[in-house]
């Protein structure tokens, strides 16, 4: 009878951890020279965190640069590169650039939100390629960074106006993952424990 209460108490447990659809996922890059295709040795670094609302259709773009050797001529997001966190694509995003991207700069940042149910939210020929709807680009952009295989790029003139640093986009866990790992690890604990416990009480071993 207790083993049944504690597994029922597991199973509750697992089930409150157990979060509803994320209504945002958030992704990050790790800008570098290296990153790029093909690989340069640019000392500039950035970083940049995408946050992805499907149901507001919205998409917050946060975006932090330094030590670049050229000034600022774009950014963008590229999808879709045929295998994941490698190759290349074409802009996906506003082009030629990001609304009121820093420009002309070796450093700065950058915060903004596009709404991506807006077609100029995106460059024309992805637009087109997904049936020309911001549904349907919003889609696949969303399906090409979940799959790796969308990067963050920064262009640089006058020597790296194919990009001087870039990194491909990556989910960041959210915390409710690892609550209901936890939930899980427990009731495989408490179903090994009680495996143990019946094979000692076949053997007429008693224990408590």
């Amino acid at each position: 009878m207790k083993l049944n209460v504690l597994a029922a108490g597991c199973l509750l447990t697992a089930a409150v951890a157990m979060p509803a659809v994320a209504q945002t996922t958030v992704y990050t890059a790790n800008l570098t020279g290296p990153n790029e295709d093909p690989p340069n040795s640019s000392p500039g670094i950035g970083t940049a965190m995408i946050t992805i609302n499907q149901d507001a259709g919205t998409m917050r773009v946060e975006e932090s640069f330094s030590g670049l050797t050229g000034n600022v001529s774009a950014s963008h997001i590229h999808c879709c590169t045929t295998t994941p966190h490698e190759g290349l694509a074409g802009v996906a995003t506003v082009s030629p650039t990001f609304t009121g991207f820093p420009s002309g700069v070796m450093a700065g940042d950058y915060d903004h939100t596009f709404n991506m149910l807006d077609a100029s939210s995106y460059n024309l020929p992805f637009l087109n390629a997904n049936g020309g709807t911001a549904q349907g680009a919003f889609d696949a952009l969303v399906g090409g960074i979940n799959d790796g295989r969308a990067y963050a790029n920064i262009h640089t003139m006058p020597e790296f106006p194919g990009g001087e640093i870039r990194g491909f986009l990556a989910p960041i866990p959210e915390p409710e993952t690892y609550a209901m790992l936890l939930a899980g690890l427990a009731m495989v604990s408490m179903m090994a424990w009680r495996r143990r416990l019946l094979s000692c009480e076949d053997s007429g071993v008693r224990i408590g």
